[in-house]
């Protein structure tokens, strides 16, 4: 299963930049496992749950034109991708509050 959280953010430095460097990512039950690997396009960074109840991926893309931070919500097989989509709103809306306009989680299969 597959869903896109967009998050309408105001002008200001890339909130995936933000996310990726945050030394307390792991309070929120969250880790960085790639970024800008080669071979593939620049922008992007992949996050996991710390927690083993948490299956799937989170990737980030932050698009400077628009200010918008787009996540790819990735599950396979029995995943609950509730789990992992608190846990990666709760970041946003404690760490990040004041930039975000807009949340819109669309569900896609």
């Amino acid at each position: 299963m597959q869903i896109l959280i967009q998050v309408v953010c105001t002008r200001g430095p890339s909130l995936r930049d933000a996310i990726s460097k945050n030394t307390r990512l792991h309070r929120h039950l969250l880790t960085v496992s790639e970024q800008k690997r080669s071979g593939r396009s620049h922008g992007w960074t992949k996050v996991h749950s710390t927690e083993p109840d948490r299956r799937g991926a989170i990737n980030l893309e932050w698009d400077a034109n628009t200010n918008l931070l787009l996540a790819r919500v990735i599950t396979r097989g029995k995943g609950k991708p509730s789990l992992i989509i608190g846990d990666f709103v709760h970041l946003l809306m404690s760490k990040y509050r004041n930039r975000i306009q807009a949340i819109n989680i669309i569900p896609r299969d």
